[in-house]
C-alpha cells in the first residue's frame, strides 16, 4: 500500500498534512533484504494507477525485481494514513482504504506459483492472508508441501482490525504458521491470539517449524530450533546452494561462531523460561485440541557441556509431528522425519539500547535481518542479532523503511561480546547512512 505519515503528532483528525510512502510487511521485507544486497523478487498487484506507479518504481529502487507485480485495472492500489505512535497505545489511529483493491483480489489464478518456486526463501505474512478469501487460499496454496517448495517464512503479523474475531484470527495463523519452516511471532501477538506469552508456550503451540522465533519487543527475541551443532548440518539442508554476496566470489562454509545459550527438552518437573515469560490468559490448544489442555509443558535446560542424551525425561520419546520443513531445523520440504526426541538449541538474543525516533516497521526489518543471516549461512545468535540491528535502522528513522547499516559495520557488531553488546547504544544516524556520518551519541564498542 501507500503509506501516509503525519506531519506532526494528534489525532487524525488534527494533522493537516501528510508524507506519502510505501508500506506493507512483505514489501517492507523485500526492500530491506536487497538493500543488505540480496536478489529479491516481490509479488503482489497493485492498481492500474498513479498509486501503483509509485509503489512499483519504489520498490523498485531498492533494487527488488518487480517483473513479479500484476497491474489490476479494474480495482484501485490501496492506501492508508496513520498517527504518530506504537500500535496498541492509546490515541494510536490508523486509517486503512484497501477494500476492493488489487491485493485484496490477489489469488491462485493471477499469482502463478511459478513466480515464487524458485526462491530459495519465500516470506509471507499473516496481513495477506486476512486480505480476502481469495488471499487466504492463495497463502494456503503457498505454504502447502510440494517437491521443490522454498524455505517458507512465515510472520504472523496480526492485525485485529483486518479480521471478524480473535479466535478466527488464532485458528487460521495457527494453520499457517504451522505449515512453514521458518516462524515470527511477537509475544504479544502470541498472548492476544492464543492466550501464551511465553516463548516456551509458543513454541509447544508451533512444535512443526524447524525455526520459531519468539519477540519480546525491548527485551529481545529468542529462537527455537530443531537443530544441534555444528550448523552445517542444517546449513546442508538448503535447497539450493547458498547464494553469492553482491559483486563477490560465493560465500564459504559457514562460520560456527557460538553464542551463549540453552538447550530445551520435555522434562517433567523443572521449567526454564526466557527472560520475557508472560501469564497465560487463557490455554490455547488451536485447531483439534481441547481448550482445556495445558499449552505449555515443563522444559529442562540443558548446557552445553552435555550429551542430548544426558538430563531427566524425553530421551527416546517420539518427535513432534513434523511439518513441511521436516525436523532438521532448517530443512527444506521432504525432510526426512528422524524417530526419537531431538532437543531444541535454543538462542536468546537482548535488544541493543535505541534511541526510538519512530516505532512502526520494526518488526518487518527484525524477519528481514534474521533472514540476511540464514541467507549468509550464520548462526543462530548472529541471525538474531542482525535481525536486532536492522530493527535498530528502522527504529531510528521517520519511517517504515531504511538502508540496513552497511556489512561491515553490521559483521563487527554482531561479532561483539555478550559484555559490550550489552553496552551498545544506537540513536538516530548510527547507521553512518546520514548526511553527516555516524552521530557522536551512539556507543559502539
Amino acid at each position: 500500500m501507500v503509506t501516509f505519515l503525519p506531519s506532526r503528532g494528534g489525532r487524525l483528525a488534527d494533522v493537516p498534512s501528510f508524507t506519502r510512502t510505501i508500506g506493507g510487511a512483505e514489501s517492507n521485507v523485500a526492500c530491506a533484504l536487497a538493500a543488505a544486497g540480496h536478489r529479491v523478487r516481490w509479488v503482489g498487484r497493485v492498481g492500474r494507477d498513479g498509486f501503483g506507479d509509485h509503489l512499483v518504481e519504489a520498490i523498485g529502487g531498492y533494487g527488488v525485481d518487480v517483473s513479479g507485480v500484476g497491474r489490476d485495472a479494474g480495482r484501485p492500489t490501496g492506501v492508508y494514513f496513520r498517527t504518530d505512535g506504537e500500535r496498541g497505545e492509546d490515541g494510536y489511529e490508523v486509517a486503512y482504504y484497501r477494500a476492493g483493491s488489487a491485493a485484496s483480489a490477489m489469488s491462485v489464478a493471477n499469482v502463478p506459483y511459478e513466480a515464487v518456486g524458485g526462491a530459495r526463501i519465500l516470506h509471507l505474512s499473516g496481513i495477506t492472508a486476512a486480505l480476502s478469501a481469495d488471499c487466504l487460499e492463495l497463502t494456503r496454496d503457498l505454504v502447502r508441501a510440494r517437491d521443490g517448495r522454498p524455505l517458507v517464512s512465515f510472520d504472523v503479523n496480526y492485525r485485529p482490525g483486518l479480521w471478524r474475531d480473535a479466535e478466527t484470527a488464532g485458528e487460521v495463523l495457527l494453520e499457517l504458521a504451522r505449515g512453514a519452516d521458518v516462524v515470527f511471532v511477537g509475544a504479544d501477538e502470541a498472548g492476544a491470539l492464543w492466550g501464551v506469552r511465553d516463548a516456551i508456550g509458543v513454541r509447544a503451540l508451533l512444535p512443526e517449524p524447524g525455526v520459531v522465533v519468539v519477540k519480546g519487543g525491548g527485551e529481545g527475541a529468542v529462537s527455537f530450533e530443531r537443530c544441534v551443532e555444528p550448523f552445517e548440518r542444517c546449513a546442508e539442508q538448503f535447497p539450493t546452494p547458498p547464494l553469492p554476496e553482491t559483486g563477490g566470489a560465493a560465500p564459504g562454509p559457514p562460520r560456527l561462531k557460538r553464542r551463549r545459550g540453552w538447550i530445551f527438552r520435555p522434562a517433567g518437573g523443572n521449567s526454564a523460561r526466557p527472560a520475557f515469560e508472560g501469564t497465560a490468559a487463557r490455554p490455547y490448544g488451536g485447531p483439534g485440541r481441547s481448550p482445556d489442555t495445558p499449552a505449555t509443558p515443563a522444559f529442562e535446560a540443558r548446557g552445553p557441556g552435555q550429551s542430548p542424551g544426558s538430563g531427566r525425561g524425553g530421551v527416546g520419546e517420539e518427535a513432534p509431528r513434523s511439518g513441511p520443513g521436516g525436523p532438521g531445523g532448517l530443512g527444506g520440504p521432504g525432510a526426512p522425519t528422524r524417530q526419537g526426541h531431538r532437543p531444541d538449541t535454543v538462542t536468546p538474543s537482548p535488544s541493543p539500547r535505541v534511541d526510538v525516533l519512530a516505532p512502526t516497521g520494526a518488526g518487518d526489518a527484525f524477519a528481514a535481518g534474521f533472514l540476511h543471516g540464514v541467507l549468509r549461512g550464520l548462526g543462530p545468535g548472529e541471525r538474531l542479532r542482525h535481525g536486532h540491528l536492522m530493527a535498530a535502522a528502522v527504529l531510528t528513522v521517520p519511517g517504515d523503511l531504511a538502508e540496513p547499516p552497511p556489512r561491515a559495520l553490521a559483521d563487527r557488531l554482531v561479532a561483539l561480546d555478550d559484555g559490550a553488546w550489552g553496552r551498545l547504544h544506537l540513536g538516530p544516524g548510527w547507521t553512518g547512512r546520514g548526511p553527516h556520518g555516524p552521530d557522536q551519541e551512539v556507543r559502539t564498542p
